[in-house]
């Protein structure tokens, strides 16, 4: 695997692929770190104001989605200015035969989601004794 650094990404609104969004509301692509190891993929996504509660991840068939919904935290009143625009966050990844899905685990601390993809043991890369004589 190569190692490459990417620039931050500013927050832009999700757009599906191959279709439209069925939920209400504006929906933000979270920034998204994923990481191997020799075992497991991991994915570390940024969602600020997302509650475990409100976090629905999903795997259906090859395609695992990622919602995560945002409590209003609009103030009362009328806006004079806003720098930072709220929202949900949706995010969809296709996962390949690599992973063990029935393994996978999620963790959320403090806006952050943790989700740790097991690879399946035909896939975990492992060294071929060679026999001698």
């Amino acid at each position: 695997m190569v190692d490459q650094t990417y620039p931050p990404t500013e927050k832009r609104e999700a757009t599906p692929g191959g279709g439209e969004l069925t939920h209400e509301g504006v929906f933000f692509t979270p920034a998204v770190d994923i990481y191997e190891t020799d075992d497991e993929l991991v994915l570390v996504a940024d969602m600020p104001g997302v509650d475990s509660d409100d976090l629905d991840i999903d795997l259906d068939d090859d395609t695992l989605s990622i919602v995560g919904r945002v409590k209003n935290a609009e103030p009362a009143g009328d806006t004079l200015l806003s720098e930072y625009r709220t929202g949900n966050f949706f995010r969809n990844f296709c996962i390949s035969d690599v992973v063990d899905r029935n393994a996978i685990s999620a963790s959320l601390n403090d806006g952050v989601l943790t989700l740790t993809l097991p690879k399946s043991p035909k896939a975990v890369p492992r060294k071929i004794p060679i026999a001698c004589g």
